[in-house]
């Protein structure tokens, strides 16, 4: 028997379709060819409307990576983005 056998097709090839093209249309690449993703952009894709319930998420995957010995900051990176807030002003966000 074999996977077919159970209704289980594999393909051979992933295709950048759906929530995967999603994310590829939000990637960025550093200078060093690494690629990483803004979670202000993320946010929507994964279905969040909201940046207070999204950064719950983060936290607790930020934690979950601490917990499994793996250094958050190779991983996690906090930034600040400047946006216009109108009236010549600037805030972070």
């Amino acid at each position: 028997m074999n996977l077919a056998d159970y209704g289980i097709i594999m393909a051979n090839e992933i295709s950048a379709n759906g929530i995967n093209q999603n994310f590829e249309s939000i990637k960025k690449i550093n200078s060093d060819g690494v690629e990483y993703w803004e979670a202000r952009e993320l946010m929507p894709i994964l279905g969040y409307d909201r940046w207070e319930n999204f950064r719950k998420v983060i936290n607790k995957a930020i934690d979950a990576c601490a917990n499994s010995r793996q250094n958050e900051k190779n991983h996690f990176l906090d930034v600040a983005k400047m946006v216009d807030i109108g009236l010549k002003a600037v805030s972070s966000a």
